[in-house]
């Protein structure tokens, strides 16, 4: 998190308090407020305990939310793709679909993982930026292809596939479809990045 103060909004979902949580709900929010993702630079669970971003709103349908919390957490946290690939496709998914929180928060991501100021502006202009590698690129192709909607060229699938094997396909395939879902969720939400105004 950074060292500003910042508050989770959470846009046509109340905000839910921990004491306002049934006990599945808790174990929702206990998954997604504790280690690996409240070491992340950006916020999680602002100081009342309110979860930011696509978080709150899984609370309100904790089947749910608990299936989606533990694959973004397998992506991030378990995947074989190296962390700048990831951020990566992940900002490039952001970009795409003019997602604000996912935007707010991967861009700090990408960030810690290496990826530069200008790789970030390219990506939010939709350019594939100049300064990434051949398997970066193989990934980005895939991404956007996948994002796309339309069956991936045979040629973009054997370059991907040169570069990341069938593992690497799935996982890229299996990240932009979560990330297209939070975006979803977020835009029915209508919810935004955390502010530092309450």
């Amino acid at each position: 998190m950074s060292e500003q103060r910042e508050y989770a909004r959470g846009g046509r979902f109340p905000l839910l308090s921990p004491a306002q949580l049934d006990d599945r709900q808790r174990a929702v929010h206990d998954a997604v407020a504790g280690p690996p993702r409240a070491d992340g630079p950006f916020l999680i669970a602002d100081d009342d305990g309110h979860l930011a971003g696509p978080f709150n709103a899984m609370l309100y349908s904790p089947a749910i939310g608990h299936a989606l919390q533990a694959l973004g957490s397998a992506l991030r946290f378990g995947g074989s793709l190296a962390d700048r690939t990831r951020e990566l496709v992940i900002c490039a998914v952001a970009a795409a679909l003019d997602s604000d929180y996912e935007w707010y928060s991967h861009s700090r991501v990408a960030a810690a993982a290496g990826v530069s100021k200008e790789e970030l502006h390219s990506l939010a202009r939709s350019e594939l930026p100049g300064t990434i590698s051949p398997a970066e690129e193989a990934a980005l192709r895939l991404a956007e292809a996948v994002l796309a909607g339309n069956r991936v060229d045979d040629d973009v699938h054997a370059e991907a596939l040169r570069h990341h094997g069938h593992a690497g396909i799935t996982e890229l395939s299996v990240l932009v479809g979560y990330y297209q879902t939070l975006a979803g969720l977020l835009a029915a939400g209508d919810v935004p990045a955390p502010s530092d105004q309450r």
